[in-house]
Formats: structure tokens, sequence, C-alpha cells
């Protein structure tokens, strides 16, 4: 997804990650999973335990109880995704000028709506990506680094009926996603290096809150 600091429908913040470019790309849009709920607050939320194997029981010894030997885990992919996004997520707090940056959703993506509001205050929008002087882009880079796999034909699919839905209510240059080399490309605005869309108007965000459901978690923030 690629984007631009410069115009608000390039501050959508276009994830680079669907055609393997450049690392500043949030691929958090970055954790296999589809739609994940957001946390409420703006602390960052546990991950949730979940566990591997049923506990089993150790044989007793001299007429003691049994031991359990279970313990829970979280998934290891998912886990390290979403491990790696909180960390950036504190990165951005403490040192990227981002006090409020929000909390990553379960799934271990970016709350896309949160990061795309507070991107488009005033002057805010340049440090979004990977903090103030990208004093954060190594936790980024950490985040990409363990994402988990994503599943191109789905995320096509799910952007296909995104952009369907905006020209269904009124958005009627917002173009497709396409397939290239096996990755999802998002559609949107016909000329990104000069766009035509204003996100703004109050036709868009209708269009827009309407679609949202659109998007899985991976494709959230893409187009």
């Amino acid at each position: 997804m690629i984007f631009k600091t410069t115009s608000r429908s390039t501050s959508r913040l276009r994830l680079a990650a669907f055609v393997a470019a450049p690392v500043l790309a949030f691929s958090v849009a970055c954790g296999g999973g589809d739609d994940g709920g957001g946390t409420k607050s703006h602390g960052i939320a546990d991950a949730p335990d979940t566990p591997t194997a049923a506990e089993s029981a150790e044989p007793s010894e001299a007429g003691q109880p049994a031991k359990s030997a279970g313990k829970k885990t979280r998934p290891a992919g998912k886990s390290a995704f979403y491990d790696a996004q909180v960390t950036f997520v504190q990165c951005m707090r403490a040192k990227g000028d981002y006090p409020e940056f929000p909390d990553p959703k379960l799934s271990g993506y970016l709350d896309w709506d949160k990061v795309n509001e507070l991107g488009s205050q005033p002057g805010r929008n340049q440090g979004i990506k990977a903090g103030k002087n990208n004093v954060c882009l190594p936790e980024l880079q950490a985040v990409m680094a363990v994402e988990p796999e994503r599943d191109q034909q789905k995320s096509f699919e799910s952007m296909l009926a995104h952009a369907q839905c905006m020209r269904d209510n009124g958005v009627s240059r917002f173009t497709n996603p396409t397939m290239s080399g096996g990755n999802a490309i998002p559609g949107g605005d016909p000329n990104p290096a000069s766009p035509v869309l204003d996100h703004e108007s109050p036709a868009y965000k209708k269009a827009e809150r309407a679609c949202k459901p659109k998007l899985i978690d991976s494709v959230a923030g893409m187009q």
C-alpha cells in the first residue's frame, strides 16, 4: 500500500506489502486473521491465551494428587506478530511523538480507522508511518518480518467487494483492485499521484462508513 504525505487521499496509508515495496509501508495493516475486534482502551491489550493441548496429568506418587502438566500459550505465529506490533505501538507512543497511537487489534493488525484519524490531524501525517524521524523503523521492520502470510485471493475478493460498494454508494470513480504476480494490488483513486477523489467530502465519508465492513483486517487501510 503506497502513500504520499501531502494529500488526504494518500494519507489513507496504502500498504506497500502487497507489491513487496518500501519498508516504510505499513505491513501492519500487519496476522493471518480476518476480522478482529479492536481494543477500547488506550492501554496495550494483552494477547489472548489459547491452549495448545489439553491439560494432562502425571501419575501420582505416594498417594499425592496427580499434577497438571498442561500450560496455556498463545498461537506461535499470531503471538509473535501481535507482540511485535505491541512493541511498535509502544515505540510510537514513547519515542515516535504519538502518545495516543491506537492499540493493535487482537488479530495483530493496526486499527486503521484510528490511525488514519490520527494521521489526518494538521501536521501529524508525516511521522505516522514510523514515528518522528523514523525512530520506530526497526520496530516496524520487526513487525513486517513476522507478519503471517496473507491470503492474496481472499485479500483481492475483500477489496473488490469494497470497491464495488464504494461505487454503489456514490463514489463512481473508485477503481477495482487488480492481481499482479499473484499479489493483490489495492484499487481506489484512479490517479493516486494526482488524486481525483475527495476523501473529505460528505459523500465519500458516507460511502466509507457504509463499506468499511467489506474489508478484512489484513487489507484495512489499503484502499
